[in-house]
């Protein structure tokens, strides 16, 4: 069932999104916070089918950074078992309705069980035209730069912005128009530094399982009201 459309919003191409808050969600209901993360797999589903049905062009998620392998060991496994789980389910859904998957992140290092679920999911959906979908997994900023950079000296190349920005792990879609932080939290934490430069930053008190598709409109709402000048005055882009 296709999410009710909002025709006079400018739609984001672009917009990435700090899933934040699924432990909080579930120590607020006395549950354990493995049930906060599986609804936050139905929150990011949600999400999907939204962005999707509203035209967005690309939705990027933060999934797991690379310092989330410092949390308590259950929890870390069973946060593996869903996503291996959620990626089986749903990847003929997505690719279904022309979505492209591209996981995101340093891959040395992680199980071959893991990889090969990432790789299916992406070659089933390479034919995907609708939305690309970029799931940042084992992901940090600073990783992402410093892999770019060494890219482009590994090949010779000066090391110039260009460059960089060509080699970076999201250059095959545009930067994000509009970055969005659920939880309350007002920082980034080592997503996307570089792409983000000119996102306009949206931060939600909302927990990550509450942020539905009216949360997502409403932020597209306040994007809508912000003047995206890029180093320009105002007066120059009414001109």
């Amino acid at each position: 069932m296709s999410t009710p459309l909002a025709p006079s919003l400018h739609i984001p191409r672009h917009i990435a999104i700090v899933m934040d808050g699924n432990g909080r969600w579930a120590k607020k209901r006395h549950l354990p916070r493995l049930a906060g993360h599986k609804q936050g797999v139905e929150a990011l589903l949600q999400s999907v089918t939204s962005c999707h049905d509203l035209g967005v062009g690309a939705l990027t998620v933060f999934a797991f950074s690379s310092e989330n392998w410092k949390r308590p060991q259950e929890e870390v496994s069973g946060l593996l078992e869903l996503m291996g789980l959620a990626l089986g389910r749903e990847t003929p859904r997505l690719q279904a309705k022309g979505v492209r998957m591209h996981f995101i992140g340093e891959r040395q290092g992680l199980s071959d069980r893991l990889l090969k679920v990432f790789e299916k999911s992406e070659r089933e959906t390479a034919g995907g035209q609708a939305m690309d979908f970029n799931i940042c997994f084992n992901y940090g900023g600073r990783w992402d730069m410093a892999q770019a950079a060494a890219q482009v000296a590994a090949q010779g190349l000066p090391l110039n912005p260009e460059n960089i920005d060509r080699h970076m792990a999201l250059a095959h879609v545009p930067d994000p128009d509009l970055l969005i932080r659920t939880g309350g939290e007002t920082r980034i934490s080592n997503f996307l530094l570089w792409q983000a430069a000119y996102s306009e930053l949206y931060f939600s008190d909302k927990l990550w399982p509450e942020f539905d598709h009216s949360a997502l409109l409403e932020a597209i709402e306040d994007f809508n009201r912000r003047e995206r000048r890029f180093g320009k005055t105002s007066e120059q882009l009414s001109s």
